[in-house]
């Protein structure tokens, strides 16, 4: 099982979002309890350059049914996932602001 973490500011998205899509990513054992990429098995999406964005090394996960992207890395070493945004699912603004969280957290 994975330790899930949270940037300080992907908390503030958490916090943001209404009660029933909190109760989804806090819950919701598909995205959040096996975030391996998909080529291993979980339900991670593994990112690239998305909108002159790097985001190689980092993986996302979408719950369709509340309409959100969760952007996050895996730290194997430790079993840590570390949230790194959590946005709106049709907004590529998630990208640019996970590429500015990155940078800021020298990730």
């Amino acid at each position: 099982s994975w330790n899930v973490n949270y940037l300080p500011e992907a908390l503030e998205d958490l916090r943001r979002l209404d009660g029933s899509q909190r109760i989804l990513i806090r819950k919701n054992p598909e995205s959040l309890s096996d975030p391996l990429p998909e080529t291993e098995g979980g339900y991670g999406k593994l990112l690239g350059n998305k909108n002159n964005t790097n985001l190689s090394g980092f993986l996302k996960v979408k719950l369709r049914g509340a309409g959100l992207r969760i952007v996050y890395q895996l730290i194997r070493r430790d079993d840590d996932m570390l949230v790194i945004v959590i946005g709106a699912r049709e907004d590529d603004e998630v990208y640019e602001i996970a590429s500015k969280r990155i940078t800021k957290h020298d990730l």
